[in-house]
């Protein structure tokens, strides 16, 4: 292993960070080494570290840059003088390796501990006090804190590599400045991000955190291999992250909470009785669980964030996101020099192009529904004509290929909303995502529900109605299983995996490597949407087909295991930020959770055996209409009661968010005190 990162350290020749003023220590000669162990078994060449409390004897590979092939090794060398520079000369101060020699196209990333301490107190994650409470980190008081001298111990993995990136995202130009070894044309201005000017260049190809070969074998056995129902979701957070972790603790609680309306419904289905409408008991019953299912599950939200450390996530303004690009000027907030950009032009692409292309996305669906009323009517017309079994086999057709047609749109929506949002120009992360997500969610509520409510509220045909739904929970489920499961399986199993195949042998270099065949994680966005798709079914529409819940119970006690082979086996590893919830997918939930208040009371007035019961009682039909204004009011009374009822968050959760806030202001005074003397 050559030894060319070994002198790397020094200044950055203007290079910068957009970040708080952080107190350097002291920088001695200290050099770490990469004895083989666990942790590492990549050579000696590591950049320097910056602080003799992070002198240590072996280093952890956290993440591998891979670099384009036209890198010359003067790029490269600059490259990791820039990833190993203290943070004061303008450097990520992040520890470096260039692979097997300056010329590769590989550099390994690891970070010290003073960089690791300084993000987690940057981050706002919470860590075990000296009293084993949690408290929110603080990095003067970082020796009182439990196992802060043990990095590995001390954050999660996946924090590691999520700090890695963090610091390398906040890398930018502090003046105009020409790469070693690139054309002029390919020149740092000023308050550039260096990471994504780099990429755009084609110096950095793609940036991705390591997996640890021995945690994914224990992980996944303890996960899907074994015959055990418990998720462990503790070490999916260690490993993963909490957003992933998130996912799957909602994936879990959400798939149990099925089996109360799903004996329901099979005993709607097997014994209801004409003296009781099974149709008015399953509407109050899903209006009065989705309700009682979200408010329980936002408890167990608080209490996960706690015990993760991310219930004080830091709240602050945040710096620019990667791809955000303007004018440079000075932050009127902030004061800091970034790039600007007006809100009036974000506005004005927001409606002049965002706004008519979800329109038109639409118009394509109301146009798939269109096309499939016109379907239906035909297969009808050729039944009655021939009446054989070949045409009662035709009748779900329609069904299936609108079901098809649904599927692949929201496919291709997907990705014209990632363009729309990125073309708006977000500022902060957090905007980006919420921007991208209200597109989504809104494609989404009207490509999936429309036709149901249609069917139910306009055509009144609650056998078609019946039907519909199970055809969209039969179909979708399979055709999910096979795109979602079994074709990546396939795909792997003899198309990706022989070429990954190594030996015990091989250079640990060509072992990182072979993880960038992987295909990148392509996020949990459409699990959710899945989620949330299921939910809706359930809460607004299962009073018209009891069975709804049974299937879904079945489907997700597969997509469990189904999910996570998929992030363990089929994807690299994925940089997940840490989260305190699920952010606006539970707004979503709850949403959809309202709305199923108006769905099912409306649909209680399709219920034959209640119009019956009108129609003894002499009730015309604005009475009729009345009465389910007023059964509607009341049941939207009573979910908000419930809500209150139901406390957010349980009280020793509340007060310990409130202790630690107590304590984090008490730092944050005594640190302004000491910095004034």
């Amino acid at each position: 292993m050559s030894q060319a990162g070994a002198d790397e350290g020094g200044g950055a020749g203007g290079i910068g960070r957009e970040k708080a003023q952080r107190p350097e220590e002291v920088t001695p000669e200290g050099k770490v080494l990469g004895k083989p162990s666990a942790a590492s078994t990549i050579g000696p060449g590591w950049s320097k570290v910056g602080c003799p409390c992070c002198v240590s004897e072996r280093v952890e590979p956290l993440v591998l840059v891979k670099l384009g092939e036209k890198v010359r090794p003067e790029t490269k060398r600059w490259l990791i003088r820039l990833i190993g520079a203290s943070q004061k000369d303008g450097g990520a101060a992040l520890l470096a390796h260039p692979g097997e020699d300056a010329s590769g196209d590989i550099i390994v990333v690891s970070a010290p501990r003073c960089t690791l301490l300084r993000a987690t107190e940057e981050l706002g994650l919470c860590r075990p006090y000296r009293n084993r409470d949690m408290e929110a980190f603080s990095y003067h008081d970082r020796d009182n804190f439990k196992d802060s001298d043990n990095m590995e111990v001390f954050l999660t993995l996946a924090e590691r590599h999520y700090i890695v990136k963090y610091e390398l995202d906040g890398l930018r130009a502090q003046r105009d400045l020409r790469v070693p070894g690139l054309s002029d044309s390919v020149t740092l201005h000023n308050r550039d991000n260096i990471w994504q000017k780099l990429g755009s260049a084609g110096v950095i190809m793609d940036t991705f955190p390591l997996h640890n070969p021995e945690q994914l074998k224990d992980l996944s056995e303890a996960w899907y291999s074994g015959n055990q129902l418990a998720q462990p979701l503790d070490s999916v957070n260690g490993y993963f992250g909490s957003s992933v972790a998130f996912y799957f603790s909602f994936l879990d609680f959400y798939t149990w909470s099925l089996l109360a309306p799903a004996i329901l419904g099979l005993s709607i289905t097997y014994f209801s009785g004409p003296a009781v409408s099974g149709h008015t008991v399953q509407a109050v019953f899903s209006m009065l669980w989705s309700t009682v299912f979200m408010e329980l599950w936002k408890r167990r939200s608080s209490s996960l964030s706690y015990r993760w450390g991310t219930l004080h996530l830091a709240d602050r303004f945040a710096e620019p996101r990667p791809g955000f690009h303007g004018d440079l000027g000075v932050n009127p907030v902030t004061g800091r020099v970034e790039p600007l950009f007006p809100g009036w032009q974000r506005d004005l692409r927001m409606a002049l192009v965002s706004l008519p292309v979800v329109g038109l996305f639409l118009g394509l669906v109301v146009l798939g529904m269109l096309c499939f009323y016109w379907g239906e009517a035909q297969v009808k017309q050729l039944h009655q004509d021939w009446d054989s079994l070949l045409s009662q086999s035709l009748v779900y057709v329609p069904s299936v290929l609108h079901i098809v047609y649904t599927n692949m749109l929201a496919t291709v929506y997907k990705t014209v909303a990632q363009s729309l949002t990125e073309y708006e120009n977000h500022r902060e992360e957090s905007a980006y995502e919420k921007h991208l997500t209200a597109k989504v969610l809104v494609f989404t509520f009207f490509n999936y529900f429309a036709v149901l409510f249609h069917i139910a509220f306009f055509k009144q045909d609650v056998p078609l109605l019946r039907k519909r739904l199970a055809s969209l929970l039969i179909v979708t489920q399979l055709v999910n299983q096979v795109t979602e499961a079994v074709i990546p399986f396939l795909v792997d199993r003899f198309i990706s995996a022989p070429h990954r195949a190594e030996s015990e042998d091989d250079p640990q270099e060509d072992k990182f490597r072979k993880q960038s065949t992987l295909p990148t994680f392509p996020g949990l966005f459409g699990e959710y949407i899945e989620l949330l798709v299921q939910f809706g079914y359930l809460s607004l529409f299962s009073c018209v087909y009891p069975l709804t819940a049974v299937l879904l119970l079945i489907n997700n006690l597969t997509e469990i295991r189904s999910d996570a082979y998929k992030i363990c086996k089929l994807f690299r590893k994925p940089f997940c930020p840490p989260v305190a919830s699920m952010g606006v997918w539970q707004i979503a939930f709850e949403v959809l959770s309202f709305v199923s208040v108006v769905s099912n009371c409306w649909l209680l007035l399709l219920s034959p055996r209640l119009q019956e019961l009108c129609r003894e009682g002499g009730l015309s039909g604005t009475n009729i209409l009345l009465l389910a204004v007023l059964v509607e009011h009341v049941l939207i009374l009573v979910k908000v009661i419930l809500s209150v009822l139901i406390p957010d968050e349980p009280d020793w959760i509340r007060k310990k968010r409130e202790h630690i806030e107590f304590t984090s202001m008490e730092a944050l005074k005594q640190q302004k005190l000491q910095s004034e003397e």
